[in-house]
């Protein structure tokens, strides 16, 4: 559960209620302008007020910019005129937000209203997952949030529109696993301009080269199956990893991976790079924030990009992983023999059903994700945070629907992507492969390897959460709103 929301215990006006104007106002500032100055030498620099704010789990960026918004001075610090000044002028902003979302001017914020401004940027919520959002600022318990509890939350959250505090909350109900989610996430103009997007985006490539390698074995076992048959490749997973070990030692057992973790980053950079200027096309003119279809599409895009642009590593990677003792002395080498013996075209061999499975995978994976999250904070309100095995449940059921739908046109492009072909000889089609397996092997034939496949989820998605997680502490990366269940995200 996650601990209570109030910065400082002993500030007055962080826990009475409605202290009054003026001079009893200011006299909560003093209080609060003491905590802060941990060395009391009468100014607030950056480093205390991340230590004083650090439970609010505020990134570097927002602080930088509460202090490039009062300091008057230009001297890179807060004396206590220029605090209380802050302070007065963002009450007085958050004043006109609370009463934009007060839409029936009542005096509280209910959670119809969260609802409503939340639609208003396109992430549509049922009334239950606005409660859970009230839930966390209502201090009093009366399912209710009046104007000292929206005051008291977002006094050090330098939010200075209805729009930001809308993406805050939607932010503050997404979860990220490193590389499960498709759909990338919406990052504000300060975000991008601060470098907390690329390392967020490090953080998830990080946590991908660690699942990755701590699979590969099951990933190469996988591999095997798809492209050796039935009649080829016969036993069970213990006597898979028997052959590939007698073949060529216990390092064997990690053919392939290299390649694979390399093409991490620069298919996460692509992805996101196309995924902005996706954006940009559909919105136009209009600076609107994409609705929940739109990010799904612009996300299909963006991954379809990513794909074609690395897709010759997808390739690479399959060889790699089949190749047998001696026959690539690396990399380099095995790029050589493929462009001698087949040329270029064979870099994109199953090109077409590696497209075609993107959208099903990506689509299912997402909405089995969501729903399964929602479904566990409905039923357990007032924990903020879902926690680690929950997640990994989530995750691992979601890639496992994903997959289950997209597993066959995977299948096929592994084939594709392993056939030796001579140059100006007839290629398999696609359909020609899929007509193939099903009249030898049956429909069970589409889903060859599909158990070492499904046997790797739930370890994958563990190392990648909880490698995901540090990487993100030693970077630096404190979401905003995490306490309210962002973690990963």
């Amino acid at each position: 559960m996650a601990p209570p929301w109030t910065w400082f215990p002993r500030a007055y006006c962080q826990n009475s209620r409605s202290p009054g104007p003026g001079t009893e106002r200011e006299k909560c500032w003093a209080e609060l302008f003491d905590q802060l100055d941990l060395n009391k030498d009468g100014h607030i620099d950056i480093s205390e007020l991340r230590a004083g704010l650090a439970g609010r789990g505020l990134t570097k960026g927002s602080l930088e910019r509460m202090v490039k918004a009062g300091d008057t001075n230009q001297d890179g610090v807060l004396d206590f005129e220029e605090f209380t000044q802050y302070l007065r002028a963002h009450e007085k902003q958050l004043k006109i937000m609370f009463r934009d979302l007060d839409r029936n001017n009542d005096g509280q914020i209910d959670a119809a209203e969260i609802q409503h401004s939340l639609r208003a940027i396109g992430v549509n919520i049922s009334l239950k997952d606005a409660t859970r959002i009230l839930q966390r600022m209502d201090k009093d318990g009366t399912m209710t949030i009046d104007w000292d509890e929206w005051r008291d939350y977002f006094l050090f959250n330098p939010l200075s529109n209805m729009e930001e505090v809308a993406r805050y909350w939607k932010r503050s109900m997404m979860l990220d696993i490193g590389e499960q989610l498709t759909v990338p996430d919406e990052f504000s103009e300060e975000e991008k301009k601060s470098g907390y997007v690329w390392r967020q985006l490090m953080a998830g490539a990080m946590a991908g080269s660690v699942s990755r390698t701590g699979t590969a074995p099951l990933d190469r076992l996988k591999v095997f199956r798809q492209v050796h048959g039935s009649s080829d490749f016969k036993g069970n997973v213990q006597s898979g990893f028997r052959y590939m070990v007698n073949e060529g030692g216990l390092q064997s057992l990690w053919r392939g991976n290299g390649i694979n973790v390399l093409k991490i980053a620069p298919e996460t950079a692509i992805k996101f790079t196309a995924y902005e200027q996706i954006k940009t096309v559909m919105r136009g003119s209009n600076e609107r924030n994409l609705r929940i279809h739109e990010r799904f599409v612009a996300g299909s895009l963006a991954g379809a990009t990513a794909q074609t642009a690395i897709y010759p590593m997808e390739v690479l990677k399959t060889r790699l992983t089949l190749r047998k003792t001696g026959q690539y002395s690396g990399i380099a080498d095995c790029v050589k023999q493929m462009l001698q013996r087949e040329g270029v075209p064979a870099f994109y061999k199953g090109y077409l059903p590696n497209m075609l499975s993107i959208v099903p995978y990506a689509g299912i994976d997402l909405a089995v994700y969501e729903t399964l999250k929602f479904s566990w904070l409905n039923r357990n309100r007032g924990l903020a945070d879902p926690g680690v095995m929950v997640l990994v449940g989530c995750g691992a059921v979601s890639s496992t629907c994903g997959q289950l739908a997209s597993y066959p046109l995977a299948l096929i492009r592994t084939r594709m992507q392993a056939q030796v072909s001579v140059k100006g000889a007839p290629k398999p089609s696609m359909l020609v492969l899929l007509h193939n397996i099903v009249t030898q092997e049956g429909v069970a034939g589409l889903y060859r390897g599909i158990s070492p496949n499904l046997l790797k989820v739930i370890p994958a998605v563990s190392l990648s959460y909880v490698v995901y997680e540090y990487t993100r502490i030693l970077l630096g990366v404190d979401i905003e709103g995490r306490r309210g269940g962002k973690g990963k995200e």
